[in-house]
């Protein structure tokens, strides 16, 4: 019995480390909340379900949570097709239009700093970035 309860404990740091690693948009994370919180129930059904021999319902909800954990982190952001022009890039980086490549990388990484997704940002705004700075470098 105490093996079931060390799995139940495990599901339970499990849903909590994952809900603290998630940095979405606002009302994007409500879904991804909502979603660890379902799997980790229904997860740890499937445990309680499977100590008491009821192997076919504990494998379904088991199967549900997992699921459910893998759809809730696919990422949904239509990639933008657009190119982007000169005066967005110079914007976006905020260097004038006569500004040297030292120049650029300097606003570029100046920006990034903040930006990476690694520090806190998004990974849309660090994608625009590179394309504002690849923009503007290369011509």
């Amino acid at each position: 019995m105490s093996l079931i309860w060390l799995a139940l404990a495990a599901i339970a740091v499990w849903a909590l480390v994952r809900l603290g690693r998630q940095t979405e948009r606002r009302g994007q994370g409500h879904w991804r909340v909502t979603a660890t919180l379902f799997s980790a129930v229904l997860i740890a059904g499937a445990v309680l379900l499977a100590s008491r021999g009821s192997w076919f319902t504990a494998a379904a909800l088991g199967g549900a949570g997992l699921w459910l954990t893998v759809a809730s982190r696919q990422r949904t952001t239509p990639p933008r097709t657009e190119a982007m022009t000169a005066a967005e890039a110079r914007s976006l980086l905020g260097v004038a239009a006569s500004a040297t490549p030292q120049e650029i990388n300097t606003a570029w990484k100046r920006l990034m700093a903040r930006a990476h997704p690694d520090q806190g940002g998004t990974e849309g705004l660090a994608s625009r970035l590179n394309a504002a700075r690849d923009r503007l470098l290369k011509g």
